[in-house]
Protein backbone atom coordinates (compact mmCIF):
# COMPACT_ATOMS: atom_id res chain seq x y z
CA UNK A 1 0.00 0.00 0.00
CA UNK A 2 1.24 3.13 -0.53
CA UNK A 3 2.74 5.46 2.31
CA UNK A 4 -0.18 7.51 3.80
CA UNK A 5 -0.66 9.35 7.73
CA UNK A 6 -2.86 6.68 9.07
CA UNK A 7 -3.53 9.16 12.39
CA UNK A 8 -3.98 12.66 13.40
CA UNK A 9 -4.47 13.87 16.92
CA UNK A 10 -5.89 17.19 16.91
CA UNK A 11 -7.48 19.02 20.31
CA UNK A 12 -10.26 19.07 22.41
CA UNK A 13 -11.70 22.55 21.76
CA UNK A 14 -13.61 23.84 24.57
CA UNK A 15 -15.44 26.32 21.96
CA UNK A 16 -16.47 23.79 19.64
CA UNK A 17 -20.03 22.31 19.41
CA UNK A 18 -19.28 18.78 19.63
CA UNK A 19 -22.56 18.13 18.82
CA UNK A 20 -20.40 19.09 15.45
CA UNK A 21 -18.01 16.60 15.87
CA UNK A 22 -18.76 12.51 14.82
CA UNK A 23 -17.64 9.89 17.41
CA UNK A 24 -14.00 9.42 17.51
CA UNK A 25 -12.83 12.34 15.59
CA UNK A 26 -10.83 15.26 17.04
CA UNK A 27 -11.53 19.42 15.89
CA UNK A 28 -8.38 20.59 14.11
CA UNK A 29 -8.36 24.38 13.15
CA UNK A 30 -5.55 23.50 10.80
CA UNK A 31 -6.15 21.70 6.92
CA UNK A 32 -3.98 18.87 7.04
CA UNK A 33 -2.44 17.46 3.81
CA UNK A 34 -2.83 13.69 3.19
CA UNK A 35 -2.27 12.03 0.19
CA UNK A 36 -1.63 8.40 -1.15
CA UNK A 37 1.12 9.50 -3.82
CA UNK A 38 2.68 12.55 -5.90
CA UNK A 39 0.57 15.95 -6.22
CA UNK A 40 -0.39 16.19 -9.89
CA UNK A 41 -0.20 19.58 -11.44
CA UNK A 42 -2.41 19.50 -14.82
CA UNK A 43 -2.43 22.97 -16.71
CA UNK A 44 -6.13 24.60 -16.62
CA UNK A 45 -5.17 24.86 -20.69
CA UNK A 46 -5.21 21.00 -20.52
CA UNK A 47 -7.78 20.38 -17.83
CA UNK A 48 -11.47 18.91 -18.39
CA UNK A 49 -14.23 17.55 -16.72
CA UNK A 50 -16.39 14.81 -17.89
CA UNK A 51 -19.50 12.67 -17.18
CA UNK A 52 -19.31 8.94 -18.84
CA UNK A 53 -19.96 5.54 -17.93
CA UNK A 54 -23.70 4.37 -18.26
CA UNK A 55 -25.45 7.62 -19.86
CA UNK A 56 -27.44 8.62 -22.91
CA UNK A 57 -24.29 10.89 -23.82
CA UNK A 58 -20.38 11.37 -22.75
CA UNK A 59 -20.60 15.60 -21.54
CA UNK A 60 -17.42 17.43 -21.34
CA UNK A 61 -16.60 20.73 -19.92
CA UNK A 62 -13.41 22.91 -20.26
CA UNK A 63 -12.56 24.96 -17.41
CA UNK A 64 -13.71 28.16 -18.94
CA UNK A 65 -16.85 26.17 -19.30
CA UNK A 66 -16.75 25.10 -15.93
CA UNK A 67 -16.18 28.43 -14.73
CA UNK A 68 -19.08 29.45 -16.72
CA UNK A 69 -21.51 27.35 -15.10
CA UNK A 70 -23.80 28.85 -12.47
CA UNK A 71 -21.98 28.89 -8.90
CA UNK A 72 -22.54 28.50 -5.25
CA UNK A 73 -21.00 29.50 -2.17
CA UNK A 74 -20.69 26.64 0.70
CA UNK A 75 -19.93 26.41 4.17
CA UNK A 76 -19.36 22.91 5.52
CA UNK A 77 -17.95 20.78 8.18
CA UNK A 78 -15.60 18.06 7.20
CA UNK A 79 -14.49 14.74 8.70
CA UNK A 80 -11.18 12.91 7.55
CA UNK A 81 -11.17 8.92 8.26
CA UNK A 82 -7.91 9.60 10.22
CA UNK A 83 -9.89 11.43 12.66
CA UNK A 84 -9.41 15.05 12.29
CA UNK A 85 -12.72 17.55 11.72
CA UNK A 86 -12.48 20.76 10.53
CA UNK A 87 -15.40 23.15 10.97
CA UNK A 88 -16.82 25.73 8.63
CA UNK A 89 -14.64 25.09 5.29
CA UNK A 90 -16.16 27.50 2.33
CA UNK A 91 -16.22 26.19 -0.84
CA UNK A 92 -16.90 27.73 -4.10
CA UNK A 93 -17.76 25.02 -7.07
CA UNK A 94 -20.67 23.65 -9.06
CA UNK A 95 -23.63 21.91 -7.87
CA UNK A 96 -23.24 17.62 -9.24
CA UNK A 97 -26.89 18.31 -10.02
CA UNK A 98 -26.31 21.18 -12.60
CA UNK A 99 -23.73 18.72 -14.39
CA UNK A 100 -26.44 16.38 -14.18
CA UNK A 101 -29.05 17.90 -15.91
CA UNK A 102 -30.40 16.50 -18.37
CA UNK A 103 -28.38 13.04 -18.32
CA UNK A 104 -30.14 9.89 -19.07
CA UNK A 105 -29.26 7.21 -17.06
CA UNK A 106 -30.33 3.96 -15.20
CA UNK A 107 -26.81 4.09 -13.21
CA UNK A 108 -27.49 3.68 -9.29
CA UNK A 109 -23.35 4.30 -8.87
CA UNK A 110 -20.52 7.04 -9.45
CA UNK A 111 -16.94 6.43 -9.74
CA UNK A 112 -14.97 9.77 -9.50
CA UNK A 113 -11.87 9.48 -10.98
CA UNK A 114 -8.99 11.84 -11.04
CA UNK A 115 -5.77 12.76 -12.20
CA UNK A 116 -2.77 10.40 -10.66
CA UNK A 117 -5.36 7.28 -11.02
CA UNK A 118 -7.34 7.94 -8.09
CA UNK A 119 -10.68 6.82 -7.80
CA UNK A 120 -13.44 6.44 -5.06
CA UNK A 121 -17.08 5.27 -5.86
CA UNK A 122 -20.15 6.65 -4.14
CA UNK A 123 -23.59 6.58 -4.43
CA UNK A 124 -25.18 8.57 -7.33
CA UNK A 125 -28.39 8.99 -4.73
CA UNK A 126 -25.69 10.89 -2.35
CA UNK A 127 -24.00 13.60 -5.02
CA UNK A 128 -27.58 14.31 -6.21
CA UNK A 129 -30.06 17.16 -4.20
CA UNK A 130 -27.65 19.39 -3.40
CA UNK A 131 -25.42 17.06 -1.29
CA UNK A 132 -22.35 17.50 -3.43
CA UNK A 133 -20.28 20.01 -5.24
CA UNK A 134 -17.30 20.12 -8.21
CA UNK A 135 -15.49 22.34 -6.05
CA UNK A 136 -12.31 24.43 -7.01
CA UNK A 137 -11.96 27.72 -4.39
CA UNK A 138 -11.51 27.56 -0.77
CA UNK A 139 -11.71 30.02 1.54
CA UNK A 140 -12.31 32.40 -1.37
CA UNK A 141 -9.10 31.74 -2.96
CA UNK A 142 -8.22 29.24 -5.78
CA UNK A 143 -7.83 25.42 -4.26
CA UNK A 144 -4.21 25.01 -3.89
CA UNK A 145 -2.60 21.53 -5.43
CA UNK A 146 -2.39 19.83 -2.79
CA UNK A 147 -5.87 20.29 -1.55
CA UNK A 148 -6.87 19.08 -5.29
CA UNK A 149 -6.50 21.71 -7.40
CA UNK A 150 -7.66 23.08 -9.49
CA UNK A 151 -10.96 21.39 -8.81
CA UNK A 152 -12.12 18.23 -6.15
CA UNK A 153 -15.25 17.01 -5.67
CA UNK A 154 -17.29 17.71 -2.16
CA UNK A 155 -19.54 15.74 -0.40
CA UNK A 156 -19.43 16.81 3.01
CA UNK A 157 -21.51 13.69 4.65
CA UNK A 158 -18.95 11.39 3.95
CA UNK A 159 -15.46 10.91 5.35
CA UNK A 160 -13.09 13.15 3.08
CA UNK A 161 -11.49 10.36 1.13
CA UNK A 162 -14.91 10.53 -0.78
CA UNK A 163 -13.62 13.98 -2.02
CA UNK A 164 -11.76 13.29 -4.44
CA UNK A 165 -8.37 15.28 -5.05
CA UNK A 166 -7.64 16.92 -8.48
CA UNK A 167 -11.48 15.57 -10.47
CA UNK A 168 -11.21 14.62 -13.72
CA UNK A 169 -14.69 12.80 -14.28
CA UNK A 170 -17.37 10.65 -13.00
CA UNK A 171 -18.62 7.73 -14.70
CA UNK A 172 -21.82 6.11 -13.70
CA UNK A 173 -22.43 2.80 -13.31
CA UNK A 174 -24.75 0.11 -13.05
CA UNK A 175 -22.81 -1.77 -10.57
CA UNK A 176 -20.81 -0.49 -7.64
CA UNK A 177 -16.83 -0.69 -8.17
CA UNK A 178 -14.96 -0.08 -4.87
CA UNK A 179 -12.36 2.71 -5.64
CA UNK A 180 -9.09 3.30 -4.35
CA UNK A 181 -8.99 2.82 -0.76
CA UNK A 182 -12.19 0.84 -0.68
CA UNK A 183 -10.24 -1.75 -2.17
CA UNK A 184 -7.87 -1.60 0.38
CA UNK A 185 -10.51 -2.14 2.77
CA UNK A 186 -11.81 1.49 3.30
CA UNK A 187 -15.79 1.33 4.09
CA UNK A 188 -17.33 0.91 1.03
CA UNK A 189 -20.12 4.36 2.04
CA UNK A 190 -17.81 5.91 4.82
CA UNK A 191 -20.57 7.69 6.85
CA UNK A 192 -18.92 9.15 9.57
CA UNK A 193 -21.27 9.64 11.72
CA UNK A 194 -21.94 5.83 12.10
CA UNK A 195 -17.48 5.57 12.38
CA UNK A 196 -17.52 3.74 8.97
CA UNK A 197 -13.59 3.60 8.71
CA UNK A 198 -12.97 0.24 7.23
CA UNK A 199 -14.91 -2.39 5.78
CA UNK A 200 -15.82 -4.54 9.55
CA UNK A 201 -17.37 -1.06 10.96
Amino acid sequence: MPPVTRGFFGSRNPDVDASRIPPGQYFTPDFPVLSAGPTPHTPLDEWSLTIDGAVDGTKTWSWEELLALPQEEITADIHCVTKWSKLDTTWTGVPVDTLLDGVETEAEHVTAWCDGGYTTNVPLEDLAGGRAWVVHRYGGEPLDPEHGGPVRLLVPHLYFWKSAKWLRGLTLTVEDEPGFWEGFGYHNYGDPWREQRYWSD
